[in-house]
């Protein structure tokens, strides 16, 4: 086992390899709660019922979609990445494709399905690994830094300290509120564990801070260890239905739109995920990314395969990189994520601990450890200063990964070739021009 994650050649132990899949884990169990919430829209009153997915099927569909997809991550790519269900994807599975635009949650399901066997064909012809290691580093870098701002503002986010202000966007939020006492509570206990070199100090910054807020009543005790495993058939090979049963539905402007949407935001987002989370973890070699293809592969597959299950767009986690902080180098990591994964389909009553103000001050502390990724820009090039900073700051400020890289794409042939540079843009760099500009069109 420890011959085939290469733990000698990574400089890392099971012990590493354990919480870091466990931190990981953690820090994106909020999913097995959020996601089935958001399919089946239950903060929308008055639908019908057959607009709503089932609850308890998407719950099962979810886990086991992020324990598969996390399983193939770590044993095909050995890539200490987990995945599951999209933050972003599934809100527009549900509010935009299914709310909005009138298609059937069912169809919706087969243009999730469609959009993962595109991305396998694109991932076996080779095509998506050769568009990431065409990438120029720096963007690779404002990637990483910009993806570590993103998810500091998340956390921040669902901490309470900052909340919306219809005046400035955004401004401090009641830090009298017991919650975000709790997660700033967090904050400095993990910024202590972190300093001291205390290795799984997120990990413990989680533990202890959620064992606090039940000590202050600001969690839940949960009332229950094990609960009953919902059915997944109301949700299992739904995908297929359109298909053979209305396939007229497949041929329509909205349906091609629904796929190109899942595929696009799918593509970039994961794409800057890989970058991000193999650049902190030391992974990259020579500004390539080792066996992208093998991880390309397995994020394509989990696509397809929660979808087949019955929930949106499966994906890479940025939340990946609390793991990879807290020590995990190896895909054994992502191998543990995905058996929590399953041992939570059981256990769903115990996660009721892990809630927003227990989680933010990882996000945070990541974000910090990610931003270091700028000291390797060259600042002093303004032909690259200005698209790897406008990638950085457009990720928290557009809410989007996807949306910060394809400005940074947008902007980075164009100043280079201002400034007489052209002969450096690798071709495929001008086809992710295109893309994108397409792409906000699109958007808009």
């Amino acid at each position: 086992m420890k011959k085939y994650f290469q733990f000698e050649e990574l400089g890392t132990s099971y012990r590493r390899e354990i919480i870091g899949g466990l931190t990981t884990f953690l820090a994106m169990a909020y999913i097995l709660v959020v996601n089935p919430l958001t399919l089946t829209m239950a903060d929308i009153d008055g639908l019908p019922d057959a607009m709503r997915m089932d609850y308890g099927a998407v719950f099962v569909a979810t886990a086991l979609a992020a324990a598969i997809g996390s399983l193939f991550m770590g044993v095909i790519a050995k890539y200490p990445i987990a995945l599951a269900p999209g933050m972003g994807l599934n809100a527009f599975f549900a509010y935009s494709v299914v709310l909005t635009q009138g298609i059937p949650w069912q169809t919706a399901l087969t243009g999730v399905m469609f959009s993962g066997i595109i991305f396998m064909i694109l991932t076996i012809s080779g095509l998506r690994e050769k568009i990431i290691n065409a990438i120029p580093a720096e963007l690779k870098y404002a990637v990483a830094a910009g993806i570590g701002l993103f998810i500091t503002f998340i956390g921040l986010k669902n901490a309470g300290i900052i909340v919306n202000n219809d005046a400035t966007l955004v401004s401090l939020g009641d830090l009298t509120n017991g919650n975000t006492l709790l997660a700033i509570f967090g904050i400095f206990l993990t910024v202590i564990l972190m300093t001291r070199k205390i290795k799984g100090g997120i990990f413990y910054g989680i533990v202890i801070t959620a064992i606090v807020g039940m000590i202050f009543n600001l969690i839940d005790t949960p009332k229950s260890v094990v609960g009953a495993v919902p059915s997944l058939e109301p949700t299992f090979g739904v995908a297929f239905e359109s298909i053979f049963n209305s396939p007229a539905e497949l041929f329509t402007i909205h349906f091609l739109v629904v796929v190109l949407t899942f595929l696009f935001v799918d593509f970039f987002d994961t794409a800057g995920t890989l970058v991000a989370v193999t650049n902190q973890a030391g992974l990259m070699k020579d500004n390539k990314l080792p066996r992208a293809g093998r991880a390309l592969f397995a994020d394509s597959t989990a696509t397809v395969t929660g979808a087949i299950l019955g929930t949106s767009t499966t994906t890479s986690y940025i939340e990946s990189s609390a793991g990879v902080a807290a020590g995990a180098r190896s895909g054994f990591a992502s191998v543990v994520t995905a058996a929590l994964f399953v041992l939570s389909i059981f256990f769903f009553p115990l996660l009721s601990v892990i809630t927003s103000a227990v989680t933010a001050p990882a996000l945070i502390i990541v974000g910090v450890l990610m931003v270091a990724a700028l000291g390797k820009i060259d600042w002093t090039r303004f032909e690259i200063a200005v698209p790897t900073f406008l990638t950085i700051i457009a990720m928290p400020l557009t809410y989007s990964i996807a949306s910060g890289i394809g400005i940074g794409f947008i902007l980075y042939p164009i100043t280079m070739i201002v400034s007489g540079r052209r002969k450096e843009i690798h071709p495929i760099m001008y086809g992710m021009f295109v893309i994108f500009v397409l792409y906000f069109i699109f958007l808009a």
